[in-house]
């Protein structure tokens, strides 16, 4: 038999071209040809401006907003050689992304120069394995606060000249002033400079927009510690008494085993604390957070931006009715309203097999509900109980909290 022949090789639609501060000089001979060929050339009028005039093809801007307008702007220009400018290195933080999805694997030439990021290390010393990386381009500053621990080195690609004097700003706000901060404007070009000072006493006026700013974190002394795994301090969240509590959120959030990518539905949010803590356990972790009280779903926004996870989603409403139309979870807590008809039913059914379903109570009524969903479909049924020491009189005691019942199972098939 005759073997197939390979199939055709398909020649890339677009080519991208990551261009720093330091314009057309510091570009490769195959970024030159590239560009110099390009029947269009599309990017952000700074790198435009960056090219000679040998470069003769017709140049577009990007509108804005820049992603939604990605595909039709390509769909245009189709048939013709496209070259498009990115800054540095168009796949880190750049529009190779947005590109690559619209045009699909294999649509394009990639000709990476530099990232910010690069550049930046090599002035500062850093090893960029070492390094926390933070884009605040087109994102709330608030995200910022995940990343800050004691002696951490964190790079913030900012969104334009006021970037540096925000993120001093917030790192005041949060018990971080002692930290150092420093400003890297113009990185790899011939007006390269370097601002260095502290968040508690920056005052620097606006400087170039082509900024990132390097954080040596250190925390105020009466800053309270926030770690890198669940159970953050109670004292951490703002509440009225609804909050799952330190010991049982960290043993929840076990049970609910948060990966990247992965979403969450928080139903019953009352502080908003188990989802905050699953959207900390990795930056592309997801969450939705139902809460039908209005002030308590303000709570949990506000707490989200507090520990560094603003993009978590709130909803006000009550489940289940609340739950339509919402993205297909990959895991679910119920922290409240068991008892309500259908919400376990509606949680369940938006499972995908393999999918996990936590829930918590501390009422007999909903923990005869639980014990009967475990005999019917397994997992695992615990109580946890956590008691305190206190004073009693001159002496010490134990003081128990409420036990709360956990039921924790995998969906591997539709619920009866």
């Amino acid at each position: 038999m005759t073997p197939a022949p390979p199939p055709a090789h398909r020649a890339p639609a677009v080519t991208v071209v990551g261009i720093g501060a330091d314009g057309w000089p510091g570009l490769s001979p195959a970024a030159h040809d590239a560009l110099r060929g390009a029947e269009v050339l599309i990017g952000g009028p700074r790198q435009l401006d960056l090219l000679p005039g040998t470069c003769t093809g017709l140049r577009v801007r990007w509108p804005s907003p820049l992603r939604p307008a990605v595909p039709a702007l390509l769909a245009e220009h189709a048939g013709r050689r496209i070259a498009v400018l990115a800054s540095g290195d168009p796949m880190y933080y750049g529009i190779g992304r947005a590109l690559t999805e619209t045009l699909g694997d294999g649509a394009l030439r990639v000709l990476p120069h530099p990232s910010s990021v690069s550049h930046a290390c090599a002035r500062l010393g850093w090893p960029v394995e070492d390094t926390e990386v933070v884009s605040l381009v087109g994102r709330p500053a608030a995200r910022l606060a995940a990343a800050l621990h004691d002696g951490r080195r964190v790079l913030v690609l900012s969104a334009g000249a006021g970037t540096p004097a925000e993120v001093a700003g917030l790192l005041r706000e949060r018990g971080w002033g002692p930290s150092r901060l420093r400003v890297l404007e113009q990185l790899g070009a011939e007006a390269e400079r370097l601002v260095d000072g502290v968040a508690d006493t920056w005052d620097e006026p606006p400087g170039d927009p082509l900024n990132v700013v390097a954080l040596d974190c250190r925390r105020a002394p009466d800053t309270p510690r926030l770690g890198a795994v669940p159970g953050l301090p109670d004292e951490a969240y703002e509440h009225d008494g609804q909050l799952t509590k330190r010991h049982v959120r960290a043993a929840t959030l076990a049970a609910l085993a948060p990966a990247p990518g992965e979403l969450l539905w928080d139903v019953g949010g009352g502080s908003g604390s188990v989802a905050a803590e699953w959207m900390r356990a990795h930056r592309d972790c997801r969450a939705v957070t139902v809460e039908r009280d209005p002030v308590r779903a303000a709570r949990i926004a506000r707490n989200a931006d507090a520990l560094g996870v603003p993009a978590l989603r709130v909803v006000t409403g009550a489940a289940p009715a609340a739950l339509a139309g919402l993205p297909r979870p990959d895991a679910v807590f119920i922290g409240g309203g068991l008892t309500a008809p259908g919400l376990l039913d509606a949680c369940w059914e938006a499972l995908p097999a393999g999918g996990r379903l936590v829930a918590n109570t501390v009422t007999l009524e909903s923990e005869a509900l639980l014990a009967e969903r475990y005999r019917a479909h397994g997992g695992e049924l615990v109580r946890l109980a956590v008691a305190h020491a206190v004073p009693v009189g001159g002496f010490t005691g134990w003081r128990q909290a409420m036990p709360v019942t956990q039921w924790s199972v995998t969906k591997s098939g539709e619920m009866s």
